[in-house]
């Protein structure tokens, strides 16, 4: 249980059986009537966002969420697993629950794993990755210097659009919330 005085942003509160994150939170005393705190919560597990407000001083459930970091191991049918590197516990994630990630994900790459209770919430990738260009259309000679992009199927079978110099087996850094090209990685 936690009250309203203790609000900071990455709280996660359990209200109705839903976990939902304090994304923004702001204390509000006017002039008449009681002081209130109004918030913004999002769903752990769906990722909607709702605003909240709640009266000073009242006790709300919290919820604990173990993050760690663990290791990608393989894909198991629909299932991604994952190795714990401190206690060599491996733990299988739903492919639901993977959702995007699974587009940014190789063997033996580290993720932020979420959960509450012995349930994985979600994955958290970091902010970018590296990856090979398995297949793209070879750039015209002169494409240099126009801003086009073309598709490009990355190792992990995710497509994304990149710049026309690029060819097939290049590294490329790629930003894991939206699929964007960052840039190309030498060596």
């Amino acid at each position: 249980m936690a009250s309203t005085s203790d609000f900071k942003n990455g709280l996660v509160l359990n209200i109705d059986g839903q976990l939902w994150t304090i994304t923004e939170f702001q204390h509000v005393k006017p002039g008449k009537g009681p002081a209130f705190v109004r918030t913004t919560l999002k769903n752990v597990l769906s990722g909607k966002v709702v605003d909240r407000t709640f009266n000073a001083g009242v006790k709300v459930d919290t919820a604990t969420v173990d993050k760690r970091d663990m290791t990608y191991l393989y894909k198991d049918g629909s299932d991604f697993v994952f190795m714990d590197g401190d206690t060599f516990e491996q733990i299988p994630v739903p492919g639901a629950t993977v959702g995007d990630a699974a587009n940014y994900l190789l063997e033996n790459q580290q993720a932020l794993v979420a959960q509450n209770e012995g349930v994985v919430l979600y994955v958290e990738l970091p902010a970018s990755v590296e990856l090979t260009v398995a297949h793209t259309d070879p750039g015209l000679q002169g494409d240099r210097s126009t801003g086009g992009t073309k598709p490009a199927t990355l190792e992990t079978g995710a497509e994304i659009q990149v710049p026309l110099f690029l060819n097939t087996g290049d590294r490329i850094k790629v930003d894991t919330r939206d699929g964007r090209y960052l840039g190309r990685v030498n060596g």
